[in-house]
């Protein structure tokens, strides 16, 4: 979209699965081909990796031929001067989903059937001591109802709080934009100067409206506004990249 890029913009496009922490992601692939999660199959569910950031979090997949993933899956961005509360409520929503399992025709999450597995065993143990069926059973059937749909409920309300973007168009073009953000955060990473941290502000700002418009938006249609966005990012990263840092 920018036809001469600066070596910010060029380091901008070389953003991998935890770059600072290589092992990590050896130690998480190795795991997932462990337990038989990678296929390479088109078919095939993509097994993710979560990595997270102080920004927001990155979901990688695992390709099967053990190369690095050439872009994220998922990119999500955290709202930008969120309260504590809205932290606490980001890290709930920043967990990875939980596995389902299939019973007939219907998926649930494992914690629903463990409780009521539960629900029934207790029931069991509840007759011999008197306890009424139906109030142990209402219990419990209330317990799994409550498993299965509040944490969707939940999700529902602090997605307030995010931008989440999965085409594969707009995952390619926030991906440099958070390199850049990444170079920015790291520029301003023990310094004081006051310069430094209000650019790693300006910018959060600018990543989470970019996320906003192609959660909403396809890239075509919104590509001027991309445009001048991607260049107040690209001199923004230059700026702070290059400021001293005392």
């Amino acid at each position: 979209m920018i036809h001469r890029t600066s070596p910010t913009a060029r380091g901008a496009q070389q953003l991998v699965p935890f770059a600072r922490h290589p092992q990590r992601w050896e130690r998480e692939r190795t795991r997932a081909a462990r337990r038989g999660h990678v296929c390479g199959d088109a078919g095939c569910d993509p097994v993710l990796i979560r990595e997270r950031t102080r920004w927001g979090w990155l979901d990688w997949t695992v390709p099967a031929d053990g190369n690095l993933p050439d872009q994220p899956y998922r990119i999500a961005v955290l709202t930008p001067n969120a309260t504590r509360t809205q932290r606490l409520g980001l890290r709930w929503l920043a967990r990875l989903p939980g596995r389902r399992i299939e019973i007939g025709a219907v998926e649930l999450r494992t914690a629903t059937v463990v409780v009521m597995v539960l629900g029934l065993a207790a029931a069991a143990l509840a007759a011999p001591c008197g306890a009424p069926l139906s109030i142990v059973l209402s219990a419990a059937a209330v317990a799994s109802m409550l498993v299965e749909h509040l944490p969707d409920r939940i999700d529902d309300r602090i997605g307030e709080n995010v931008r989440i973007v999965e085409a594969e168009a707009g995952c390619r073009y926030l991906q440099r934009i958070s390199a850049l953000y990444t170079d920015i955060v790291r520029a301003a990473a023990g310094s004081k100067r006051y310069e430094l941290r209000r650019a790693v502000e300006i910018g959060h700002h600018q990543l989470f409206d970019i996320a906003d418009l192609l959660q909403q938006h396809d890239t075509r249609s919104i590509s001027s506004m991309l445009i001048a966005r991607e260049r107040l990012m690209l001199q923004l990263a230059a700026q702070a990249v290059g400021m001293p840092r005392r």
